[in-house]
């Protein structure tokens, strides 16, 4: 498959690094084809313009700031997202993402004002993730990016696509053990990929 891979974290020597790291070799040594997309290395700007917001409905062309982001997109038969969660959502870089290119006529149409999901090219979904906190602080919280994968995310891909959420919660108590945990386990699901 094409696999576009979205990773936002500006430290290179971070545990989600390595995480990203993982992710990229495994699907690579699977056979996949991987568009790496390393927002902050690509110094993506997460700005949404003046221009941009008054002109969001309209039809975009090969111009628009974002359109080779927009092609990635289209091209992409898997999205692979990797990030840490800070203040319960996602860091500023990857929700300008979200906000710059899953525009109309991309992610969504609008049919008489109804939202219709048009990302159908998206075939698998999987969140590769790190928490300051605990599950249940999360939870507390509403956990609002596990909510956005699993159900925004998950409605807007081809209907009854496979989406995965792994999650290392605690990273303020992580130990060697239940890191080497938890990239094993990210190990694995990418080599089922």
């Amino acid at each position: 498959m094409n696999i576009l891979v979205l990773y936002a974290h500006p430290v290179e020597t971070s545990f989600n690094a390595g995480l990203h790291k993982t992710i990229v070799e495994r699907l690579a040594a699977g056979g996949h084809a991987v568009d790496d997309c390393d927002l902050y290395a690509e110094d993506f700007d997460p700005r949404m313009t003046r221009a941009e917001r008054l002109g969001y409905h309209d039809p975009r062309g090969p111009d628009d700031a974002v359109a080779g982001y927009v092609e990635r997109l289209k091209n992409a038969e898997a999205l692979v997202l990797s990030f840490p969660v800070w203040n319960y959502g996602y860091p500023a870089i990857l929700k300008g993402f979200f906000d710059r290119v899953f525009l109309p006529g991309v992610s969504f149409k609008l049919v008489d004002g109804k939202v219709q999901p048009t990302l159908h090219n998206i075939r698998k979904l999987a969140a590769i993730t790190t928490y300051g906190g605990s599950r249940f602080r999360a939870m507390l919280m509403g956990d609002p990016p596990r909510k956005i994968v699993k159900r925004m995310l998950r409605a807007t891909i081809k209907p009854g696509a496979p989406v995965s959420y792994l999650a290392h919660y605690s990273m303020n108590f992580s130990t060697d053990r239940t890191r080497n945990a938890f990239m094993a386990k990210v190990a694995g699901t990418m080599d089922a990929f």
